[in-house]
């Protein structure tokens, strides 16, 4: 049998024959081998090496004409190598990572937008370093709020001077209300609250409400960056409206002037916001430049969320977490009502450590959990008549539900009042989310006498006063049928006149009497007059007779 070729067996089959066992390899494969590797070498040398002064033959391709290439460059320089030194190297510094001192120090950080540097910034300066007590409530306040704010804007790769503007917009009170109407840390209007999501009703107002203002606010901000491009500008259109920025800017445009913040014609409050936010934060950022001391905030959360899934009483949340209710509506702020609807607030905030306290005593408590429920009023009825059904006095009725005195509620309306056995759930979602209080004057009648006509009914005596047939039958126990006498004394309770009424009617008899008064004394002038006249013809006459 014909073997095959040296060069064509690999090394599969020579292994393969080793292994089956041969006792003495062919010394075939170690020739190839040994010439396989020479002329490896010979070919490397002539490819890596090129003599000096030769050139490589023309490399020629079908139909072309042949033509010299350049010569290669040498691999290798001619020139003798340089000696090899010590290089200097001047690299950045490198950012320390050291995590914050405190909640301060962390804000510092996170400082972005370009700075205003103007009169109006060192006159806010001046006014914020003046007032050293006012600095100290308002930081010391900011204690509570201001860890969840800055974790917020840090999520959302946001600039961290907006952290500092519930300084400039309620001095970090939740509670506080403009004469606008604007309430919360953010200070939003109604309006614009209930377009990002912020429930107003009776039992709460989510613009009070520390997580979901702050939420609010912080889209708010983004959407008007997004529209301005501008932090500067998208603060004018917190402050002012962005409607307002923007035709202002649209002016600027049309007059071939620039459209900055500094550019824009603005109201003075305006102008002064974001010098304000400026001066805020000179002030955090060199406190001791202004004779400043910032209380110690550390860089750890203040509070906790803990979630409600059943009505809950403030009192006995308060009592269950160890803490007073003072502080429990401090970070609650949008609760006003003295329950927590877990269906229209399922989260409450807690300190911290008391958060751990409140569930581990919740866990353990036998009593009862909420002791108010919400009652919807059936049909429109005074507060006397809706504290009766309810099982309330009149007068604790009007406190739990602010409701003044003279006004009527009217039906669909929602009212606090004591759970019972027949009103003992918690209150339902639509209940919870869009309570309401609807009230109408409460019309005071008074006891009047009228004499029936000749003819007179009863029903056609009442249709005239405007009061019903039955009443009138009921006030003086007569059938509703009856015949009326002409001349018969009838009772009616008819509404009294209001006393804005009556002060007027006073007013036009005071004015009437002035009048009289003043057309009696022209005409006693005028008779004076008249006859001081007639004295003085007849002494012309009898001048002229002498």
């Amino acid at each position: 049998m014909p073997t095959a070729p040296a060069h064509l067996l690999s090394a599969a089959s020579l292994n393969g024959s080793a292994r089956i066992g041969s006792p003495r390899p062919s010394a075939q494969p170690a020739r190839l081998g040994f010439f396989t590797l020479v002329a490896s070498v010979l070919l490397f040398a002539g490819c890596a090496s090129v003599p000096p002064g030769t050139t490589s033959p023309a490399t020629t391709t079908p139909g072309s004409t042949a033509s010299t290439a350049p010569p290669a460059p040498s691999v290798f320089p001619n020139a003798p190598l340089s000696e090899i030194g010590i290089a200097s190297t001047n690299l950045p510094t490198v950012v320390t990572l050291a995590a914050p001192t405190d909640l301060w120090d962390r804000i510092r950080r996170g400082f972005a937008m370009n700075d205003l540097d103007n009169e109006l910034v060192r006159d806010r300066e001046q006014w914020y370093a003046t007032r050293p007590d006012y600095i100290q409530r308002m930081t010391e306040r900011s204690s509570r709020y201001l860890f969840h704010i800055v974790e917020e804007i840090e999520r959302r790769n946001m600039p961290m001077e907006l952290a500092l503007l519930p300084f400039i917009e309620s001095a970090f009170n939740p509670q506080a209300v403009s004469s606008a109407r604007a309430a919360g840390m953010w200070q939003f209007m109604p309006a614009t609250g209930e377009s990002f999501d912020l429930k107003q009703n009776i039992f709460r107002d989510d613009r009070r409400d520390v997580l979901a203002s702050t939420r609010a606010a912080l889209d708010y901000l983004q959407q008007l960056h997004g529209r301005f491009g501008d932090w500067h500008l998208a603060l004018a259109a917190y402050n002012w409206g962005q409607g307002n920025v923007n035709r202002a800017i649209t002016r600027n445009q049309r007059l071939g002037q620039p459209t900055g913040y500094l550019d824009l014609s603005m109201p003075m409050e305006t102008r002064m916001y974001v010098p304000k936010l400026q001066a805020v934060k000179n002030i955090l950022s060199r406190p001791e430049a202004f004779n400043t001391t910032l209380p110690l905030i550390g860089n750890h959360p203040f509070f906790d969320t803990v979630t409600l899934e059943r009505d809950m009483d403030v009192a006995v949340i308060a009592q269950l977490a160890g803490v007073s209710e003072r502080d429990f509506r401090a970070l609650n702020p949008s609760l006003s009502r003295p329950v927590v609807m877990a269906a229209g607030t399922p989260n409450i905030l807690l300190p911290w450590d008391n958060a751990v306290v409140f569930l581990q005593n919740l866990q353990t408590f036998a009593g009862p959990l909420a002791s108010w429920t919400a009652w919807v009023v059936p049909t429109t009825m005074t507060a006397a008549q809706a504290a009766a059904r309810v099982g309330m006095s009149e007068s604790e009725l009007r406190e739990v539900n602010n409701i003044p005195p003279r006004m009527k509620v009217r039906a669909g309306s929602s009212l606090l009042v004591p759970r019972t056995q027949a009103r003992n759930g918690d209150v339902p979602l639509h209940v919870a989310d869009n309570g309401h209080l609807s009230l109408q004057p409460e019309v005071m009648l008074r006891r009047s006498t009228v004499r029936a006509r000749k003819g007179d009914t009863l029903s056609r005596l009442a249709s005239r006063y405007g009061v019903s047939a039955v009443s009138v039958a009921g006030w003086n126990s007569l059938a509703i049928n009856a015949r009326l006498k002409s001349g018969q004394r009838v009772t009616l309770m008819l509404p009294q006149r209001p006393a804005v009424a009556s002060s007027r009617s006073a007013k036009k008899s005071v004015k009437v009497a002035t009048r009289k008064k003043a057309v009696q004394k022209t005409g006693t002038r005028t008779a004076k007059a008249r006859t001081s006249s007639k004295r003085a013809v007849t002494k012309v006459a009898a001048s002229k007779k002498n």
